[in-house]
């Protein structure tokens, strides 16, 4: 376990503050260090135990996830009695979106503890979700389920759930659109091709058709994004005819 010593060097000595931070943000006294050094470690660093099992935060990202999960169905079951099930897992869909799981990562900083040997400048956003969940699973492990939920409560649903507005929140255009043609049987396409224009990163560009009329244009720099930003772009077209259904 030397690497993993290395690390809790790095951390006490180097950063100084890494747990008293991790203790502040969590609002536990942290028992198993090693769990937090793990939730903080980058694939990149290709750091293994003496059994050649990989140490980084990936295992507990999905541990994280699980018990998010949990913890939200939990609250939602209890303040939503008149919900069925279909109603229960979008709204949970809702609040454990990655959207909104990278803007928990960005609030608490979460990017500035992580040990990588890629400069932070070229993560992708969703980094700060995979951290958030990875502390999720690393205070389950720590301190057991209570002090997780404790955690999920004070971090996600007392400052950012309101089920009302939740009910209005939209998180995939693409799925709502392509539920409304399905339910109008309306026919719907999306033309996907590379765009030839001069950005420094590739776009990808969509025509999206509905019953073989060109209805809205987007770009984007991947074949997902530019399908859901036409979607948006439609939804707002026919909004008046799908919130009527």
């Amino acid at each position: 376990m030397n690497f993993i010593r290395n690390i809790f060097n790095s951390r006490a000595n180097g950063d100084g503050n890494f747990f008293l931070e991790m203790e502040k943000i969590t609002g536990f006294k942290i028992k198993d260090k090693s769990l937090y050094v793990k939730a903080f470690t980058h694939r990149s660093m290709n750091i293994k135990d003496d059994e050649g099992n990989a140490l980084n935060y990936e295992r507990l990202e999905f541990v994280g996830d699980a018990m998010l999960g949990a913890v939200i169905a939990y609250f939602l079951f209890n303040e939503a009695p008149q919900g069925d099930e279909g109603y229960l897992t979008k709204m949970r869909s809702k609040i454990v979106s990655r959207e909104h799981l990278n803007e928990l990562g960005k609030e608490l900083n979460l990017i500035n503890f992580v040990e990588s040997k890629i400069p932070k400048s070229n993560f992708g956003n969703n980094i700060h979700g995979n951290l958030f969940e990875a502390l999720v699973g690393a205070i389950f492990l720590d301190r057991g389920y209570k002090d997780c939920e404790k955690f999920v409560y004070d971090k996600v649903i007392i400052p950012h759930v309101d089920i009302e507005k939740l009910e209005g929140r939209v998180i995939s255009y693409k799925s709502l659109l392509i539920e409304w043609c399905q339910k109008e049987k309306k026919s719907f396409e999306y033309h996907i091709y590379d765009d030839t224009g001069n950005d420094n990163l590739k776009h990808f560009a969509v025509k999206l058709s509905i019953d073989g009329k060109v209805i809205t244009k987007a770009r984007a720099t991947s074949k997902k994004k530019a399908e859901e930003k036409a979607s948006k772009r439609a939804y707002f077209v026919f909004q008046n005819h799908m919130n009527r259904n």
